[in-house]
C-alpha cells in the first residue's frame, strides 16, 4: 500500500473512533437525564429548575404523610386542638357533639372501627358537622406495641377502611394508637395509609370518672404542656366529660385560646 493509502485508511479509523465515541456518549446521556428525572436531579442552573416544562402539565409531586407523632396546631399560636376518643357512642357522641356547636369548636374524633361500623349516622353527622376523622383500630388493644408487625397493620387499615365507608368516603386524616402504644411499624404504616400519627399533650384522664372538676381542673394545670387535649365520648358513662367540655371550651376562649385541628404535613 502507498503512503497515500496509507493515509486515507488512518483518516477511515479515526473517523470510525470518533463515531463510537459520540455513540456511547449519547447513550451515557440519555441514561443520565433519565436517572435525573426519576430523582428530580439535575445539572441545569437554578433558573431552568424553576421553568415550567414547553408542553403539558407540570409534574406532580406526591406528598408524604410524615411518620411522627403530631401535637402541634395548624393554625400556631395559642391555638388549641380538641380530640374525643372511643366512639361513636349512641348516647354520648350527640351531646359531644351538641356542646362543641355550642361553642363553635371543631375537634378530631378518634373512632373505633366496628363501632363506626354499628353507627355510621352518627359517623356522617360529625363529618357533616365539620369534625375530622381519626383511626383508633379495630380493637382498641392497647398492647399492641407488643404484637406482630402483620396484627398492627390489619388493625389500623381495616379500622380505617370501616371509619371511610360508614362515613360515605371522608378521608381518615390521623391514627392514634390506643393508650399511645406506638410503635415505627405502625406509624410508618398509617403514614403510608394517608394518616398522621397523632399524639396528645393533656390527659383529661376523663375515661376514668374522676368527676367534672376533677377534668377542668386538669385542663388548666396541664394545658403548658402543649396544645393537644384528650377526651372520650366512648367506652362507658360520658355525663361527666360533657360537663366538663361545657365548662374548658368557654374558659379557653376567656384565655385567649382559639381551636384548630393537629398537623398532618408540617413535621
Amino acid at each position: 500500500m502507498g503512503l497515500k493509502g496509507k493515509y486515507t485508511a488512518h483518516i477511515a479509523v479515526a473517523a470510525s473512533a470518533v463515531a463510537i465515541s459520540l455513540a456511547a456518549w449519547g447513550a451515557t446521556a440519555l441514561t443520565d437525564t433519565e436517572a435525573a428525572a426519576r430523582t428530580g436531579a439535575g445539572s441545569q442552573g437554578p433558573e431552568e429548575r424553576t421553568k415550567e416544562p414547553a408542553s403539558g402539565p407540570p409534574p406532580v409531586s406526591k406528598v408524604r404523610m410524615p411518620q411522627g407523632i403530631a401535637h402541634a396546631a395548624e393554625a400556631g399560636g395559642k391555638a388549641v386542638n380538641i380530640t374525643i376518643d372511643d366512639g361513636p357512642d349512641p348516647q354520648w357522641t350527640p351531646k359531644v357533639l351538641e356542646v362543641l356547636k355550642q361553642h363553635h369548636v371543631k375537634a378530631v374524633f378518634c373512632m373505633v372501627g366496628p363501632r363506626a361500623k354499628e353507627f355510621p349516622d352518627l359517623v356522617k353527622r360529625i363529618v357533616a358537622d365539620g369534625h375530622r376523622l381519626c383511626d383508633h383500630t379495630t380493637s382498641h388493644d392497647t398492647t399492641m406495641d407488643k404484637k406482630s408487625v402483620a396484627y398492627q397493620k390489619q388493625q389500623i387499615l381495616d379500622a380505617k377502611r370501616m371509619i371511610e365507608e360508614a362515613a360515605g368516603g371522608a378521608k381518615v386524616e390521623y391514627y392514634r394508637a390506643p393508650g399511645g402504644a406506638f410503635t415505627p411499624d405502625s406509624r410508618r404504616i398509617a403514614a403510608e395509609a394517608g394518616m398522621r400519627p397523632l399524639g396528645w399533650n393533656v390527659d383529661t384522664k376523663d375515661f376514668e370518672k374522676p368527676g367534672t372538676s376533677a377534668i377542668v381542673g386538669t385542663v388548666k394545670n396541664e394545658l403548658s404542656n402543649g396544645p393537644t387535649i384528650l377526651f372520650h365520648d366512648g367506652g362507658g358513662d360520658r355525663g361527666q366529660t360533657v360537663e366538663a367540655l361545657k365548662q374548658v371550651l368557654p374558659w379557653l376562649k376567656e384565655q385567649g385560646r382559639t381551636f384548630s385541628f393537629p398537623v398532618r404535613t408540617a413535621p
